[in-house]
């Protein structure tokens, strides 16, 4: 396979995911009546829009909430990220996995969590008499819990970038006289550039389309963003896919602006690692101020993931919220009744397992070439692939699912996903290429820019370079952002409720269903074990794919 099929076949792969819905998108955005097959009244709907007394606030919401989130998750993860990858620490993987499960969360789940330990009467004023109602419904409050779920996209790419690369040159430094912070400072930071930026990148992004954080905290604070408002011109009656549209563009635009500063602020940068091959990462030792450093990430971690881990835990047990925390309450009804309901539970568990792998292993591979072609290759038109590649992260899942819609329901199609499993897997590998993409190619822009190059001049083929040479350098990378679409994809709400086919259910369809009917208890029972599985799967493969690359170094 030359270079020009590999070219072809991750463009026609991106027009699908991404490019066709997004031109839907456009098209009932600058056509009002596109959806009934008119292209009359062309722009008719920018005048509503720009007189809808909620636009002020909804964009600056969205910028504020976003703005936060991103900045304190690189306070959080630049810091936490630095400790695992150049200092040893005690249990090391397992710090991985702890700052991983927030991604096995639903973000909507979450903030109910929060919500049953901080508000009046809730979990902490049972237990110690107070409650911190007032900061849970504000907007700091909503940018504190958006980033307790999105931090770890900054540590996960940070640790990373440093496990691959190493300290080898930070310690060249010292050899010749530099101190340790002259050193990070001046080399390692600016190696880290392009992966801290990357990772602040997708938290701002991921920001900007949450829906359930925001719509469950922000309705008693008067804080509304674009999101909110898209759901709202979908939800009520008449609906309003022009308006919807039209904010959706308006959220590409933010992030196409914050992927232009990013590009801006390391794109002249040039940090790769000499050679580009990871090396053996010869980590320094903390001495006694890894007590210090391991009482940050645990108490991260505590906030994180314990509390409201427990929350989700304790609601599942409880026979009612109104009962509160006393043993009488305590049963395991909910749970008996998850095995009771004739196997819809266990489907829907096995309905999002199924399409999490497959979201993973999809965006994998078109993450990987997109990447390639853009950093390495350097083919023509790389702006537009990289740039196509970062829309859906600014897109809400219930847009995306509006352009599958319209562009999948056409009576011209002579086979067409709507109405199928596949509908769900093209609207999550269209929401979550942008993860396998900036993750893999922050990786290939520390590789030397002379390794493939040697490899075609022995004989290599472009195939057999991206395969014997890229792919092992940049797999840690790889497989971090496909845990990352795996996490996000298993429990993805919004899409779901949209285009899930009739008697297909997914979890998080699933969980949405029991909170409708008020079974709260039942939905945090479904939600716990969920994570359980999910977290279970998840270290399987990460102990089975560690085994082979220890084979594979060994050989």
């Amino acid at each position: 396979m030359n270079q020009r099929l590999i070219s072809l076949a991750t463009l026609a792969a991106l027009v699908v995911l991404v490019a066709l819905p997004l031109l839907f998108i456009l098209l009932q955005a600058i056509f009002p009546h596109f959806s009934a097959g008119s292209l009359q009244g062309a722009f008719s709907g920018m005048a509503p829009l720009f007189s809808d007394p909620q636009l002020p606030a909804m964009f600056g919401g969205t910028l504020h909430i976003a703005a936060g989130v991103a900045l304190l998750s690189a306070i959080i993860g630049l810091p936490l990220g630095v400790a695992r990858g150049l200092f040893t620490l005690p249990c090391p993987r397992l710090w991985d996995l702890l700052f991983l499960i927030p991604f096995l969360t639903p973000p909507y789940i979450a903030a109910l969590s929060w919500m049953l330990v901080l508000q009046t009467n809730g979990y902490l004023a049972q237990l110690l008499g107070f409650d911190l109602n007032a900061l849970l419904f504000s907007k700091t409050g909503i940018v504190l819990v958006m980033t307790l779920n999105i931090f770890p996209v900054v540590y996960f790419a940070v640790s990373r970038s440093l496990l691959a690369s190493g300290q080898r040159l930070a310690l060249v430094a010292r050899v010749h006289g530099a101190g340790p912070w002259r050193a990070f400072y001046h080399v390692t930071l600016p190696m880290l550039s392009p992966s801290l930026a990357a990772g602040m990148l997708l938290a701002f992004t991921l920001a900007i389309e949450e829906y359930g954080v925001p719509a469950a905290l922000g309705t008693r604070s008067g804080v509304v963003m674009l999101t909110v408002g898209i759901e709202k011109k979908l939800a009520d009656w008449p609906i309003d896919l022009p308006g919807a549209s039209m904010l959706s563009l308006t959220l590409i635009a933010i992030a196409l602006c914050a992927w232009w500063l990013q590009s801006k602020l390391t794109g002249g940068r040039d940090v790769t690692s000499v050679t580009g091959k990871p090396t053996t990462n010869s980590v320094a030792s903390l001495g006694v101020a890894v007590i210090p450093v391991v009482a940050a990430m645990a108490f991260i971690g505590f906030l994180a993931v314990v509390v409201p881990g427990l929350s989700m835990a304790v609601t599942g047990v409880m026979g009612t919220l109104s009962g509160g925390l006393t043993l009488e309450n305590v049963t395991p009804a909910h749970y008996a009744a998850l095995f009771a309901q004739q196997g819809d539970a266990l489907t829907a568990l096995g309905t999002s397992l199924s399409l999490a792998f497959a979201s993973a292993l999809l965006t994998g591979v078109v993450g990987l070439l997109a990447a390639w072609l853009v950093v390495v290759q350097r083919i023509r038109g790389r702006g537009a692939i990289d740039a196509l590649s970062l829309m859906p992260a600014a897109l809400p899942g219930i847009v995306v699912g509006v352009g599958l819609i319209l562009l999948w329901n056409r009576t011209f199609w002579p086979v067409s996903p709507y109405n199928t499993w596949a509908i769900l897997l093209l609207s999550y590998c269209c929401l979550l290429l942008p993860w396998p993409v900036r993750y893999i190619g922050s990786a290939l822009r520390q590789l030397g820019g002379n390794l493939e190059p040697a490899a075609r001049v022995h004989g290599a083929t472009a195939m057999q370079a991206l395969r014997f040479i890229v792919l092992p350098l940049v797999f840690p990378a790889m497989l971090a952002a496909m845990l990352m679409v795996f996490a996000i994809a298993s429990r993805e709400l919004v899409t779901s409720l949209l285009l899930a086919p009739a008697g297909t259910q997914t979890v998080a369809v699933f969980i949405w269903r029991q909170f409708e009917q008020g079974s709260v208890g039942q939905g945090m029972a479904m939600a716990t074990l969920t994570l359980v599985v999910g977290l279970g799967l998840m270290l399987s493969a990460l102990a089975i794919m560690q085994r082979g690359t220890e084979r594979a170094s060994a050989g």
